[in-house]
């Protein structure tokens, strides 16, 4: 696990290197233990590596801030040691005649299987690390090797004889790659800071993006970024650049899940096989040479991970980490303790308030370097900061489950839709009226987004305007984004006879899972740790999305039917059998009631450059009512003043 950068001028202008190592820099939170860099000229067979973990005290920096001469090409690593702690691990990781080069952030889990495959074809090793492993696996089979990998990934991968340059991230994004790309060049790097850093780039705010995270709270879908400029590439795809093709190449994809995958099995055989897959995944992802931790929230998910560890490795220490909730609403203390008495776990516990997000808000802010969807992201930042406390280097989370297997409310109106549309009248009205038993959900919230699946966008606009809800609302300046050209249609719809499954596709691939994963990514790796997530595995994946929708939220109105009766017999059946939904949610409300000292100086101030896009008297109107509980309140607020910040931390320009 780890940060890497580079910058390649294919046209064969020398690189900064002082700009390099400034950039890379802002990576040490990612890579503590080692750096590395190598300068090249990709038009030669000419290059010169810096750093090292054995000789890290003999980095000669200075050299390297004036070895700029004919290097048109920078390469640099900072190095969270997890597999083979020493020297042999460092990069970037050359072969031995120097032709290919990587610089890899991630874990290749089933490492030590690949190993033995390619020391059948010919290849030796030096070191017992994944790296040098998916350098080999690269060699052999090149973007071939990309599907036979089971892990999280983000690497550039160089060929210096072509000259090419590979990039390529794992089936779900996991793991980061940031891209700045034109005729003259293309810049990489695991965090949007260092990019910015390195390249100068203007900071402009994407409109489309901006227009998503104000609208819905949708961050990190696509291959955008809030900046103007920097892209992502996508998960699951490479890029493959030459000299010739910077500016103009495109990501392949490597790996898709078959929505239309259908398979004949017994919910009986279902259970058994999907017990095994993820038993199997728990045991690869533990494989480390430092303590493994993990998140603990105390609901099905990361239940399931704990007790699988224990399962799988009998003799281990399980350090637990949770954030508990004084909110008896939101608490589930008692769940996080009945789990670690289960298995025997030792558990390290947070208590938070509004004056800790205060204190901390900068560096979350830093952490994440994009705007976020609510206050629960502080909660995880603040558990991850409590695991580097303990000395912990990699923690297993849920990531993934209940976009996976159905765990969200508005599910259950998609599986209303599925029902209605292959015409099941009967089966529809009593999976509803068995849906609204379950705790969070009412009769008028589930006809009103069954209706936004069903209803067609014409239909849909006179009911919202019947009711006083506008599609744009009015704290958003209409204009700006209109003169920008962006969309402002609804961000998914239904139009398939199965519903729920399409949703949950668009979740995994589109909306959902991606900003979870880049919250996860940067609130662990801020304090250098390394995060793990056992349920995204395309195995997993693939065999969940063959399942009929009833194995996932069944005729009961029981979401993860197939995962909780996987998981009988490991995890304690009081926690199989909760009905309730909480996750690391925190007391936002509350906590913004009592930031009103420091939140509203930010909204009283209508010149901020925020207020290009921010219509401030209509915020200000909706906030005080919201708090007051005069009106409906959810995460806008929290948006409103995120943006806020967050422009004026970066500087973010709305105008031109």
């Amino acid at each position: 696990m780890c940060g890497i950068l580079g910058l390649w001028h294919p046209n064969g202008e020398s690189i900064d290197c002082a700009a390099v190592m400034r950039a890379s820099a802002l990576l040490r939170h990612r890579g503590p233990d080692d750096e590395g860099y190598l300068l090249a000229d990709t038009r030669a067979r000419w290059s010169q590596s810096f750093g090292g973990r054995d000789t890290l005290a003999e980095l000669n920096l200075p050299a390297l801030e004036s070895a700029g001469g004919p290097f048109n090409l920078a390469l640099a690593f900072r190095r969270l040691s997890i597999l083979d702690l020493s020297g042999a691990g460092h990069q970037p990781m050359s072969s031995a005649d120097g032709r290919y080069t990587i610089v890899f952030n991630g874990e290749i889990y089933n490492y030590v299987e690949l190993r033995d495959q390619l020391v059948g074809a010919g290849h030796s090793f030096h070191s017992t690390s994944d790296s040098e492993v998916l350098l080999h696996a690269l060699i052999e089979w090149g973007v071939g090797a990309l599907p036979r990998l089971n892990g999280m990934f983000a690497f550039a991968f160089l060929d210096r004889d072509a000259p090419r340059l590979l990039l390529a991230r794992d089936c779900f994004g996991i793991k980061p790659l940031y891209l700045v790309r034109d005729v003259s060049r293309i810049a990489f790097a695991s965090e949007i800071e260092s990019l910015l850093d390195l390249t100068g780039l203007p900071r402009r705010a994407n409109p489309q993006r901006l227009y998503n995270y104000l609208r819905f709270g949708l961050v990190d879908d696509g291959d955008q970024t809030m900046f103007n400029g920097i892209e992502q590439l996508p998960a699951a795809h490479y890029l493959e650049l030459t000299p010739g093709n910077c500016s103009i190449a495109r990501p392949t994809c490597y790996w898709r899940i078959d929505p239309h995958a259908s398979a004949e099995i017994s919910f009986e055989r279902a259970s058994d096989h999907l017990r095994d897959l993820f038993l199997e995944s728990v045991r690869l992802h533990l494989r480390s040479d430092v303590p493994v931790g993990a998140c603990l929230s105390g609901g099905i998910d990361s239940s399931a991970i704990v007790c699988t560890m224990r399962a799988v490795a009998p003799r281990t220490d399980i350090h637990a980490f949770s954030y508990c909730a004084d909110d008896p609403m939101l608490g589930e203390e008692r769940w996080v303790d009945l789990v670690a008495s289960h298995v025997g776990a030792t558990v390290h516990k947070i208590r938070l308030d509004q004056s800790n997000l205060i204190t901390d808000l900068d560096s979350l802010m830093q952490a994440q370097q994009e705007p976020f969807g609510s206050t629960s992201i502080y909660a995880q930042h603040r558990v991850f900061r409590l695991a580097a406390d303990a000395g912990i280097k990699v923690m297993l989370d849920g990531q993934g489950a209940d976009e996976l297997f159905a765990g969200y409310r508005p599910y259950y109106a998609a599986r209303l839709a599925s029902l209605f549309r292959q015409g099941h009248p009967i089966s529809m009205l009593r999976f509803a009226f068995r849906a609204m038993q379950m705790p969070g959900i009412t009769a008028r919230q589930l006809a009103a987004e069954t209706a936004g699946l069903l209803l067609p966008d014409d239909v849909q606009e006179s009911l919202r305007g019947l009711f006083g809800r506008e599609r744009i609302p009015p704290w958003i300046r209409r204009e700006w984004f209109e003169s920008r050209h962006v969309s402002f249609e609804l961000l998914w719809r239904s139009g398939k006879d199965d519903a729920l499954r399409e949703m949950l596709l668009d979740a995994v691939t589109r909306t959902n899972l991606p900003m979870l994963l880049r919250y996860e990514d940067r609130n662990s790796m801020t304090h250098s740790i390394e995060s793990r997530v056992p349920f995204l595995t395309p195995a997993i994946a693939e065999f969940v999305f063959s399942l009929p929708e009833n194995y996932l939220l069944d005729d009961r109105g029981v979401s993860k039917s197939i995962f909780r009766a996987a998981m009988r017999d490991i995890v304690p059946d009081a926690i199989l059998d909760r009905r309730d939904k909480i996750g690391f949610a925190t007391p936002e409300k509350a906590w913004l009631n009592r930031l009103r000292p420091w939140a509203e100086p930010l909204l009283a101030n209508d010149t901020h450059a925020a207020s290009a896009v921010l219509n401030m008297p209509a915020v200000r109107e909706e906030w005080q009512v919201a708090l007051d509980g005069l009106a409906r309140f959810d995460t806008r607020l929290w948006r409103w003043v995120n943006l806020i910040a967050w422009a004026d931390r970066y500087g973010v320009e709305f105008g031109g």
